[in-house]
């Protein structure tokens, strides 16, 4: 069993593409509509205008960042400082330096109510 999980979990991490390719955008909180401006701003050139992900850098909207494996805590504390690459075969983030501490809420409500409109609960 700890084999076929592991070389499926290759097989995700080399065929990212396979995943959706669609993002369903509901109607944003107020708070989430700034943390959408921001992600605009900071984040699209490698999670995409939707986070399904490009070249650069994993979707957002995939089960790995479900808030019951990467909390609200780690993805400010990866915005904040950056993190080292442990799902996919990127290299590590770097922390967003452009994005301010009162701004850090913001942007993880805007990938959480994304991310619930899309199933990942």
């Amino acid at each position: 069993m700890k084999k076929l999980f592991i070389c499926g979990l290759i097989y995700v991490m080399n065929h990212s593409s396979l995943l959706a390719q669609q993002a369903y955008i509901p109607d944003f909180s107020t708070l989430a509509l700034d943390g959408k401006k921001i992600f605009q701003e900071n984040c699209v050139q490698c999670h995409g205008e939707t986070a399904l992900g490009t070249d650069l850098g994993p979707p957002l909207l995939h089960p790995f960042y479900r808030p019951g494996h990467h909390n609200d805590a780690a993805l400010r504390r990866a915005i904040k400082k950056g993190v080292m690459p442990h799902h996919w075969a990127f290299g590590p983030m770097p922390a967003i330096e452009t994005v301010k501490d009162e701004e850090i809420p913001k942007l993880v409500l805007f990938i959480r109510e994304l991310q619930r409109a899309n199933g990942i609960k």
